[in-house]
């Protein structure tokens, strides 16, 4: 089935593999290629053209024409963008099942996930956005004096878009939504492990009737990544990504012309479990909320802190969960896991995980790589007895590693969950209202989940605080991110009659 699916489109697939630049496909300038591998299976399924600067700077004057005044995207009414935009997420629903196949060929996630969340979570996202294009408007302001005072809110400008591999679909639905909403135009650098969706993307980008310019994608390295951020004639920088990475574009940013800055970073997002809590429900939710997408999430539960009355016993229930969570082809419907994206993340991991050994973790499941399968496979691992000042407590690990802590009080238990150098979500687990509003208000998080996790909205906020980045996306609040707040101030001159 999932085969026939990519043959069918298969004239569309062979030129999946370049540059996207003013709804034209390019090969890149200097003819290097990459190869896109398939995590399940470690064969390679596509070679893609690799961007570089050059390929950039042609890429950004594209955008920039297409943003200048009198262009048809600027002349566009608001109202028109939001129909381009809704009938960008018509066409991502007509084609879900070849999207979804070829996410989970590209990134090794489950079908299943990829067809029941991913593009429909894309699709409603867009159509989210979609419904500001016309909404997003100023104020007028009762100013002081003989003057009529306005505000108007208009798009920033050239926008460089990096998106992270591991939801690939989502993330540049995410990007594109407010920043097309707003009326701004965009250069987009998708992961280089997966860049096919991306690129078919912006195949529908095209047929949905966005005019020339309006949205380029540019698979490739780093090196492309740091020209946009390096750029003079780029307004913005949109990053989802590591936190290290993301200090390098914000240095890189500054150097040139100020450019404004989002990111959305790393996390170690602390999971609290009271003992009131309903135990089948937290360690169902608490699994979930770390294993889902093979722990490949930004706001993993990867610290789960359990109150120690119960803790033992949610221990036991844990470690069993994780041994019988099905690993496997991601194309099996019944498949709960995939493998890492590569083998870079597939070391890692390993490496990670004996570090919690030799720092006195307690394995309870788990902890290699079986060898069963091809492909870059972790089993579902959990780490009892761990303390915070262990390697596994403090780094993101990015992989389907859990890690289970003790704790006695509400108030200790608050401010070990914020030593950490992240904050981007944050949950509590509880039958009491009470505690779980004074935790709510003591963690510092950008989002907080009570009694759910991985619970998301496209009209909710969400991003982080601390080294975890600045900036939201989804919701009203990311429309201000692709904005600037023009000041207009007018004299009132009374006449006599």
């Amino acid at each position: 089935m999932f085969g026939g699916c990519l043959v069918w489109r298969s004239h569309t697939f062979d030129i999946l593999h370049k540059l996207f630049i003013n709804n034209e496909w390019h090969k890149s300038k200097s003819g290097k290629t990459f190869g896109s591998i398939n995590p399940a299976t470690e064969k390679q399924v596509a070679e893609i053209q690799c961007a570089g600067k050059e390929d950039v700077d042609i890429a950004v004057q594209a955008a920039r024409t297409a943003f200048k005044v009198g262009s048809p995207w600027r002349r566009m009414d608001a109202s028109e963008r939001g129909v381009h935009i809704n009938r960008l997420a018509d066409l991502l629903e007509r084609d879900r099942v070849y999207l979804a196949s070829l996410e989970t060929l590209d990134n090794g996630k489950p079908y299943a996930v990829a067809y029941n969340v991913d593009v429909p979570t894309a699709v409603k996202n867009l159509r989210y956005f979609a419904g500001w294009a016309d909404k997003n408007h100023g104020k007028t302001v009762p100013m002081d004096g003989d003057y009529f005072a306005y505000t108007r809110h208009e798009p920033v400008g050239v926008c460089a878009q990096i998106i992270p591999w591991n939801f690939p679909i989502l993330m540049m639905a995410w990007k594109l939504g407010p920043a097309l909403a707003t009326g701004n135009t965009i250069v987009l650098k998708p992961a280089e492990q997966t860049s096919l969706t991306a690129l078919y993307i912006a195949e529908l980008v095209k047929e949905a009737g966005f005019p020339e310019g309006v949205v380029n994608v540019l698979p490739g390295f780093g090196e492309a990544g740091a020209a946009l951020a390096n750029h003079y004639d780029v307004d913005k920088v949109a990053f989802t990504g590591s936190t290290e990475v993301g200090k390098l574009i914000q240095q890189a940013s500054g150097h040139t012309n100020l450019k404004r800055v989002t990111l959305e970073l790393g996390g170690k997002s602390p999971n609290i479990v009271l003992a009131d809590t309903d135990l089948d429900y937290a360690v169902e939710s608490a699994h979930f909320g770390l294993f889902f997408n093979m722990g490949q999430t930004c706001c993993a539960g990867s610290r789960t802190f359990v109150e120690e009355k119960i803790y033992d016993e949610f221990v036991e229930r844990s470690a069993e969960r994780a041994k019988k969570r099905t690993l496997g082809n991601p194309f099996e419907l019944h498949v709960e896991q995939g493998p890492q994206v590569d083998q870079e993340q597939l070391h890692r991991i390993l490496g990670m995980i004996e570090e919690g050994k030799k720092q006195g973790a307690k394995l309870v499941a788990g902890g290699n790589r079986p060898d069963h399968l091809p492909g870059y496979f972790v089993e579902p691992t959990v780490f009892a007895d761990v303390h915070d000042h262990m390697t596994i407590a403090r780094e993101e690990i990015f992989g389907p590693v859990q890690q289970l802590i003790r704790f006695k009080s509400l108030d200790e238990v608050i401010e070990r969950a914020n030593n950490s150098d992240y904050g981007l979500a944050a949950a509590v687990f509880t039958r009491d209202l009470d505690k779980a509003n004074y935790v709510v208000q003591g963690l510092r998080a950008g989002t907080v989940w009570v009694n759910t996790y991985n619970a998301f909205g496209a009209q909710m906020p969400f991003g982080g605080y601390k080294m975890s980045g600045h900036g939201r996306e989804n919701g009203e609040y990311a429309l201000q991110n692709y904005t600037e707040v023009k000041s207009v101030i007018m004299k009132i001159t009374q006449k006599n009659s």
